[in-house]
């Protein structure tokens, strides 16, 4: 500052001498006025230049004026390129934060304070099939139809999740989300979405479940208590008492395999992952197999076809106890369902791919479309009176089921009513041995 007044002084001086020099007195006066008029044509320069720097923005362009616009020239310069960096940094981290979001396996949607959609990620977009091109600036409501996620949007009562239908939510495919809002900023909304299709199918099978057990023991403790009561309250001759004995051992062993079915599928979901350590021959199993579904023919009083093809010379690798398990469920699910004079065939074959089929095919009533997918729920029946007369417990497909992926493997059905079903067993290549080669 003391230098900028000493050139203002000097400049003066100096303008003040040459006119003195040339006109005395009054050129003195003439002369100090000209330096005063000097000084400012020339700071007024050098601050238009600085203006026009700040102007345009170009941190690169720096003009070059000395003294006290120079200086303020080189720090709004540092503090501008101070302020690019922090805007830079805020840039960053603010696109770091929505790509960490944008993968989030959750739906983000933000809402400004009308309701109307900002911002979405991909987990949003395919929950609630939002389009990026159509319905930014749409209204939540406009685009969520549903009428419970309506009611809880203007309710503004956000202290829970709503559930609702998801957009594709079908009674053959449900789709469930959990919403839920919360406020931030000024009126503004965040928006969170998960999708609860697998929680809410285990909460309704736990139900069902409990429902089902309950039912299939109280049935038969109902006709249980109902025959004990009339051996201690009737005089019955012996050909009754047999009867109602047979009647009762009938209802006893119904609830011994249904819970000898729900112990086993409780060891099947607990146990660890069985080891390709146990290598049991195909035949075997196979031979297994037709000696319990010629047995429980017999047991109905049900003459069928049985025909079990030939075996491959394979050794399947596992646990015989539960392969076999779940073979035998096939076929005595076979011999239960199909009529009196149908046919029930096993095929076994090696597969392209190094891994095994066992395949059960039967001329039953076969069953529609719409009831395959759920099959191997625990107690579903297609037909729940014809089940119990067959003496099925609604278990064995779900054992197969557990059975199958345990072993790394995968249970195909084919059916359509009136032309028969088809159940396959197909383990991988590693659970498959030659039996020649296992041998040597």
């Amino acid at each position: 500052m003391a230098a900028r007044l000493f050139a203002f002084l000097l400049c003066l001086a100096a303008g003040g001498l040459a006119g003195w020099w040339l006109g005395h007195d009054r050129g003195a006066a003439a002369g100090v006025a000209a330096g005063a008029t000097a000084w400012f044509i020339f700071e007024t320069q050098r601050s238009a230049r600085v203006l026009r720097w700040l102007r345009s923005g170009d941190l690169r362009a720096v003009p070059r004026a000395g003294g006290l616009w120079g200086e303020a020239a080189q720090r709004a310069r540092r503090l501008l390129a101070l302020r690019e960096a922090q805007l830079a940094e805020a840039r960053a981290r603010l696109q770091d934060f929505l790509s960490a979001i944008q993968r989030s396996p959750n739906g983000v949607v933000l809402l400004d304070a009308g309701g109307a959609i900002e911002w979405f990620n991909d987990t949003a977009a395919a929950q609630f099939g939002f389009d990026p091109q159509r319905d930014l600036q749409q209204h939540i409501v406009h685009l969520v139809r549903e009428p419970d996620f309506s009611a809880y949007y203007h309710g503004r009562n956000f202290a829970q999740d709503v559930v609702i239908a998801a957009p594709g939510s079908s009674a053959a495919r449900p789709l469930k989300l959990a919403v839920r809002l919360h406020p931030y900023g000024e009126g503004r909304l965040l928006l969170l979405a998960r999708d609860v299709t697998a929680v809410e199918q285990a909460e309704v099978m736990r139900r069902d479940f409990v429902a089902n057990v309950s039912h299939e023991i109280r049935t038969p403790l109902t006709v249980l208590g109902g025959f004990v009561e009339t051996l201690q309250h009737l005089e019955l001759s012996r050909d009754e008492q047999a009867r109602y004995l047979q009647l009762m051992a009938q209802q006893a062993q119904r609830m011994q395999t249904l819970v000898s079915d729900l112990l086993t599928l409780s060891r099947l979901e607990g146990s660890p992952l069985p080891a390709a350590a146990e290598w049991t021959p195909a035949p075997q199993l196979l031979a297994q197999c037709e000696q319990e579904a010629r047995a429980l023919a017999a047991a109905l009083d049900k003459t069928l076809d049985l025909r079990f093809g030939p075996a491959p010379p394979l050794l399947v690798g596992g646990i015989a106890s539960e392969l076999l398990s779940a073979l035998s469920n096939l076929v005595s699910n076979a011999v239960r369902y199909t009529p009196g004079g149908g046919s029930v065939e096993v095929q076994t074959r090696a597969l392209p791919d190094g891994g095994v089929e066992f395949a059960v095919r039967d001329t039953g009533p076969g069953i529609a479309a719409e009831h395959l997918p759920r099959l191997t729920e625990r107690f579903y029946r297609v037909d729940r009176s014809r089940s119990r007369e067959t003496g099925g417990t609604g278990l064995g497909l779900a054992i197969v089921k557990h059975v199958v992926q345990r072993h790394g493997g995968e249970l195909r059905i084919d059916s359509r009513p009136g032309a028969g079903s088809t159940f396959a067993i197909r383990l991988p290549a590693r659970r498959v041995r030659v039996q020649a080669e296992a041998a040597e």
